[in-house]
């Protein structure tokens, strides 16, 4: 059985961490530094960085923040936030990140999700979709922190993306982020449905009995979480322990 991942997320804006509620009224929350070691410390599987303002503000990528974390943890680093070129995607890994995530210009360009996979290979490539249901009940993929929709279904765009050759999908719910409760599951589990690649899950989480819901409710590989952890509501260590007791496969600190 192939072990489900427990995975932080750090939110970064000027240089540190923040956390809002449905991509909004962002607050300062730490140093990323201090809290990458921390959750590293912790057994975290992975951490994901994300520059939650690059694209809007439209500023350059937060490469000195990158190589401080990748020199200090020996976890697998997933990195986004402004990434518009292959030379983006070039400047993170050659900063130490393992990964990197594009999202907007992604939508924009797909064929840039197809360069990049061919000359880094797929396992470097996320694409990080942002998906919220619309009027109709149908999940739709938005940009601009969740303001605009692209046109498309979370379930097409996720399926071309895998046609691209990106490695994994990062899929988030606008809807629940920031919220606590609980992951948007039949949107997930529509996603981990229609791809074969592995599918991260963000968006929602709040109590341990979330994290069974998703991996006994859905296919997905990966829970990502953030406020639980930063605010200590909850440590890796608590949620892989809970998921053992509950005969979910995770990797124990």
């Amino acid at each position: 059985m192939r072990r489900k991942r427990i995975i932080p997320l750090l939110d970064i804006k000027g240089g540190r961490v923040v956390k809002g509620v449905k991509f909004e009224d962002v607050r300062d929350v730490g140093d990323p530094l201090q809290m990458a070691e921390a959750y590293c410390k912790a057994g975290a599987d992975e951490l994901i960085l994300l520059d939650i303002a690059a694209t809007t503000d439209n500023r350059p990528l937060m490469l000195e923040v990158i190589r401080r974390i990748a020199g200090q943890v020996m976890i697998p680093l997933t990195v986004g936030g402004g990434v518009r070129t292959l030379e983006d995607f070039e400047m993170i890994l050659d900063s130490g990140a393992d990964r990197v995530a594009v999202n907007t210009a992604a939508i924009h360009q797909p064929d840039l999700l197809r360069q990049a996979s061919r000359r880094f290979g797929g396992k470097a490539v996320v694409a990080a979709i942002d998906g919220k249901r619309d009027a109709a009940g149908i999940y739709q993929v938005v940009m601009r922190g969740g303001r605009q929709e692209a046109g498309m279904t979370v379930a097409r765009w996720a399926r071309r993306v895998e046609e691209l050759g990106v490695g994994e999908i990062l899929m988030t719910s606008a809807d629940r982020d920031g919220t606590q409760n609980g992951y948007d599951l039949p949107m997930l589990e529509q996603v981990a449905r229609t791809v074969s690649i592995p599918v991260m899950a963000s968006g929602g989480c709040g109590r341990l009995e979330h994290f069974i819901e998703l991996f006994r409710d859905t296919g997905v590989s990966g829970a990502v979480a953030a406020s639980l952890f930063h605010y200590n509501d909850l440590t890796v260590t608590q949620v892989k322990d809970y998921l053992a007791e509950n005969k979910i496969c995770v990797l124990r600190p």
